[in-house]
C-alpha cells in the first residue's frame, strides 16, 4: 500500500449563475479528509465580475475557510457579520448548530482566484453558537526557497492564532525561483499539498496545478521542488478518527440530524435567522434522496 498519492480534481459549477469552473479534490473516492479538512474547492484565475455570486444558504457542523490568491468577497452572515477578504486575509466561519451566509464577488476585482475549505467540528464541538473570526496580520516568513504565509495552526514556531478545534494547519507556500526545499512535517500529521501554478515536484512526483498530492501519516519531511514562480497550498492535520456525515451544506452524524437541519432550513426557523445582502437570494435545499444518508467511510489509498 502507498502511503502517498496524487488527487486529479473533478470539475463542478462555482455557481449556476457565473458558470465558473472550480476544481475540487476535498471529498476524494480515496482521500475524505485530511486531518479535520474536509471539502477543498480551488477556483480561478476569472475574468468576469461577480463571478462568486452565492446567496443566503446555511452551514452547520464545519468551519469555513475562505483564502484568496486575487480579488474580493463581500461575506455577509446571519450573525450580522458584513465583512471583505481580500489576498491575505482570512475569514473563519464556525458554524456550529448552525449559521447562513451569502458571498459576493466584487465588480471591481474581477481576477477573482483563491480556494474555500471546509473543517469538520468535533463532535464536542459541533452543535456550538455559531461566530465568525477576521484575521489580516497573519505569519509571513521565510524558508529556505519559499516564503509562506501560516493562516491555520502552528509551523516553524510561528503561530496564525485562529480558533481550531482539532490539531490543523494550513499555509500559501510560493517560490520565486527554480529550488528545493526540504520542509519539516509532524509524523502525526497527514497532509495534503494543491499545487495553483507553476512547475512543482513534491517527493519527486510531478504534480499539475489542480491536483493535490496527499502524504499519509509518518513523514517527517517532504521535498518541495519548483520551476519559476509557483505556489502550492500546504493542508495538515491529525487523522480525524469520527465518521462524519456530509449532505449538501451540513455536516451530521445520521440521516435523522440531516433531515432536521434541511426541514429547519426550509422552514426559515430561527436556527438560520434570515440577513440582508445585495443578491437578495435565498438557496433552497435540495430535496433529500430516495435512500437513506451513511457516512462514507476514512480514507483509503489504493
Amino acid at each position: 500500500m502507498s502511503n502517498e498519492v496524487t488527487l486529479e480534481p473533478r470539475l463542478v459549477k462555482l455557481t449556476t449563475r457565473s458558470g465558473v469552473d472550480i476544481r475540487r479534490t476535498l471529498p476524494h473516492r480515496q482521500i475524505r479528509t485530511i486531518g479535520a479538512w474536509c471539502f477543498l474547492d480551488h477556483y480561478g484565475p476569472t475574468n468576469q465580475s461577480e463571478a462568486m455570486s452565492v446567496g443566503a444558504h446555511p452551514h452547520t457542523g464545519l468551519q469555513t475557510v475562505s483564502w484568496l490568491f486575487s480579488g474580493e468577497i463581500e461575506h455577509r452572515d446571519s450573525l450580522g457579520n458584513n465583512q471583505k477578504i481580500h489576498p491575505g486575509s482570512l475569514n473563519l466561519m464556525t458554524a456550529g448548530w448552525g449559521i447562513a451566509h451569502s458571498e459576493l464577488s466584487l465588480d471591481h476585482a474581477i481576477d477573482l482566484h483563491g480556494v474555500q475549505l471546509w473543517v469538520a467540528l468535533p463532535d464536542s464541538d459541533r452543535n456550538i453558537p455559531a461566530f465568525f473570526e477576521h484575521h489580516s496580520n497573519l505569519p509571513f516568513f521565510t524558508y529556505e526557497s519559499l516564503e509562506i504565509e501560516l493562516f491555520v495552526g502552528e509551523y516553524l514556531e510561528h503561530d496564525a492564532q485562529v480558533t481550531i478545534f482539532s490539531d490543523l494547519l494550513g499555509a500559501e507556500l510560493n517560490s520565486l525561483r527554480d529550488g528545493i526545499t526540504w520542509l519539516p512535517l509532524d509524523p502525526e500529521f497527514e497532509y495534503g499539498f494543491l499545487v495553483d501554478q507553476g512547475e512543482v515536484s513534491i517527493n519527486g512526483n510531478s504534480v499539475s496545478p489542480g491536483s493535490l498530492h496527499y502524504l499519509s501519516v509518518g513523514h517527517e519531511r517532504v521535498e518541495i521542488k519548483t520551476a519559476g514562480e509557483s505556489r502550492l497550498v500546504m493542508l495538515g492535520g491529525r487523522p480525524f478518527e469520527e465518521e462524519i456525515l456530509m449532505w449538501w451544506n451540513f455536516i451530521g452524524r445520521t440521516h435523522e440530524e440531516i433531515v432536521e437541519m434541511r426541514e429547519a432550513w426550509q422552514s426559515q426557523s430561527a436556527r438560520f435567522a434570515p440577513f440582508e445582502d445585495r443578491i437578495n437570494i435565498r438557496i433552497p435545499a435540495p430535496e433529500m434522496p430516495n435512500v437513506r444518508l451513511t457516512p462514507r467511510g476514512r480514507n483509503r489509498i489504493l
